[in-house]
């Protein structure tokens, strides 16, 4: 974990009761909080409290894939999205993961066919979770003419 940080952080503590003008500033309202900023200090991602190790590394891969999205780096974002979903199937950042990669690889390609697919990947994996939810619209079928 230490080096998957260091490789792709800057890690900052910002303690409660050392730096309380720091809380408000980020809109902490939890600790942990452990936010993503981009090198122009924009917020990518967020989360609150204790994760066991994979949930932990996950999030943190799923702000760096969120970071490549907002970039417009649509092709390297899917395939951190998609690392997500395949080092870390079971945490939950995996469907949200699921989701992105497939709008990554849309707006890469602008091939709806990414989104069909990838709707169709969460009538099987992640299915209970708001993520295939949301997708869901991608697989609908056609209303019949009456």
């Amino acid at each position: 974990m230490a080096r998957f940080i260091s490789q792709n952080f800057v890690p900052v503590k910002i303690h409660i009761k050392e730096q309380p003008d720091s809380f408000p500033r980020f809109g902490a309202q939890w600790t942990p909080t452990e936010i993503i900023l981009d090198p122009q200090g924009k917020e990518q991602h967020r989360f609150e409290g204790f994760l066991p190790i994979d949930d932990f590394l996950a999030q943190l891969q799923l702000g760096l894939a969120k970071m490549a999205f907002s970039h417009t780096e649509f092709s390297d974002a899917e395939k951190q999205f998609r690392a997500v979903v395949e080092q870390f199937p079971k945490s939950e950042a995996a469907p949200e993961a699921l989701y992105w990669a497939g709008v990554s690889k849309y707006k890469a390609t602008n091939d709806a066919a990414a989104l069909t697919g990838t709707g169709q990947q969460f009538q099987t994996r992640y299915k209970d979770s708001v993520w295939a939810k949301k997708a869901s619209v991608w697989v609908q079928e056609p209303a019949k003419a009456r």
